[in-house]
């Protein structure tokens, strides 16, 4: 490992209503950091056989579904057998955390988050996507039964909403995030998966109108039982009883908390070549 690029890898995931290809998003990131150091090999997996059903997986797959399948396409790339880099943008940056608590081999070794969600979402004010009434429908379904197991199953956003007002209702009912969040139970696994990461790199969005709170992309969220006042992620269960190893990440200089001006996913090419892709090396 004398830091020749071929040694290094990338795995980029998608945001809601996006796709591993578009030329305006993920395909531009793609090819950004195909220029920016070449000879990376670079993967943005398509979730589904197509671009229009990758893009309909980003509403509609169980998140759990989702991780298995890419678990299995890494594990299955040989490239990528030695160890990989992995950058998730939005949604998909806890997803990707799922696959390193879940899924170390192949080692993944840091992990860069892009505007996620870690402790999830109260709110959905601006949903992304063309299609805006599927964004009014996911509005109705998350405000009326979020925590029912239809709903759970069958939408993406579902999986991450955590309502601060009912707390022992998202805890018993939330197939995704309360589950990669140690929120029922300590998995020893899951601790030590994410532990091994060299690097974890958080990146909040000062101006982001779109995540809900915004805090949730540096691990924060709202004080447990209101909506109003919020704690850090130093201030939280998470961290104080160490149920996932971040305080201890954190003691070691393992976490990464990095800020930009503008709303979400928006920041020059410097600011990126700056600030992330030193990770990428």
């Amino acid at each position: 490992m004398c830091g020749t690029i071929a040694n290094y890898h990338l795995f980029i995931h998608l945001f809601v209503g996006d796709s591993c290809c578009n030329p305006l998003s993920m395909g531009a990131i793609k090819k950004m950091v195909e220029e920016e150091v070449p000879g990376i090999y670079v993967l943005s997996l398509m979730i589904g056989k197509s671009v229009v059903q990758d893009t309909e997986n980003s509403f509609f797959m169980d998140v759990n579904e989702q991780v298995s399948f890419v678990c299995d396409q890494l594990a299955q790339d040989p490239k990528l057998k030695g160890g990989y880099n992995a950058m998730g943008f939005s949604q998909g940056s806890q997803f990707l955390r799922g696959v390193v608590q879940r899924c170390p081999d192949p080692p993944m070794k840091n992990l860069i988050s892009v505007g996620g969600q870690h402790q999830g979402v109260f709110g959905l004010p601006r949903c992304p996507g063309e299609s805006s009434h599927i964004c009014d429908w996911i509005r109705k379904m998350l405000n009326s039964g979020a925590y029912t197991d239809t709903v759970q199953k069958h939408l993406v956003q579902a999986q991450y909403w955590h309502d601060p007002l009912n707390d022992d209702l998202y805890k018993k009912h939330s197939l995704f995030l309360a589950d990669i969040n140690q929120e029922r139970v300590v998995n020893e696994t899951y601790k030590k998966n994410l532990m091994s990461l060299n690097k974890f790199v958080m990146v909040k969005f000062l101006q982001d109108t779109m995540v809900d709170p915004v805090d949730s992309e540096w691990f924060g969220f709202y004080k447990p039982g209101q909506a109003k006042e919020l704690e850090t992620l130093q201030e939280s269960a998470i961290y104080t009883e160490d149920r996932l190893g971040l305080a201890e990440m954190d003691s070691a200089g393992k976490l990464v908390f990095l800020a930009t001006d503008g709303d979400h996913l928006q920041f020059t090419r410097e600011w990126f070549n700056d600030n992330l892709l030193p990770y990428l090396h």
